[in-house]
């Protein structure tokens, strides 16, 4: 016994509607993607960033930046001596060890707007800084010391009626002048230059800039 399935035909309208129900599909997702993806080609805006340098507020609100300190010793050997008496009776000399620092420092609030230059894609700067400065001298009392002292009569029996007995004033004066002088003659500034440099190199390029360039006093 043989069964036989008939196939059932769709009618005409069925067929047209299916075809047009695709074909709907097919348009809403090319429109989806001509409004979601092509216009932007077509009518996209495009940035142009022209904003100034922004590292020049950072940098001034640095201001001074300490980048050195030396550290010296000096031995001040001051005699006082009068005029038509003998050293024993009125006389002084003071053999003193002196022990300070002097810091070196770049001035980084004098950085003006024309100071600080970027390229348009913000990947190269240069920066022109103030040379660098010594600061003043501070000596360090508690490393500091009288080594000898030799006083004449009159002067031990002065020291009986002063206030301050055994005064190191003058020798402690004597001691920062020549620790400044010292300072003057090292090379303390050319390396507060230097680790100036070395640290706006690695701020800079920590904020992605590829190229750094650090120019003093042009």
């Amino acid at each position: 016994m043989t069964t036989s399935i008939k196939r059932t035909r769709l009618p005409g309208w069925a067929k047209l509607l299916t075809a047009v129900v695709i074909l709907i599909v097919v348009l809403l997702a090319a429109l989806r993607m001509l409004v979601f993806g092509g216009l932007d080609d077509v009518f996209g805006t495009e940035e142009h960033d022209r904003s100034g340098p922004t590292l020049l507020k950072s940098i001034q609100d640095m201001s001074r930046y300490d980048a050195a300190s030396g550290n010296f010793q000096v031995v001040v050997d001051l005699e006082k001596d009068a005029k038509y008496l003998p050293d024993a009776i009125r006389g002084t000399r003071t053999l003193y060890v002196g022990a300070g620092t002097v810091d070196a420092y770049v001035d980084l609030g004098k950085v003006g707007e024309n100071d600080v230059k970027m390229n348009e894609d913000r990947t190269s700067a240069t920066i022109d800084l103030p040379h660098a400065q010594l600061g003043k001298p501070a000596l360090d009392t508690e490393h500091s010391y009288a080594v000898s002292k030799e006083r004449g009569l009159l002067d031990r029996l002065g020291d009986l009626f002063s206030d301050n007995p055994n005064g190191e004033q003058a020798v402690q004066r004597l001691a920062v002048k020549h620790i400044g002088d010292a300072a003057k003659e090292s090379k303390l500034t050319d390396r507060a230059e230097a680790n100036t440099t070395d640290m706006l190199e690695g701020l800079l390029k920590s904020l992605g800039f590829e190229e750094v360039k650090v120019t003093y006093g042009s």
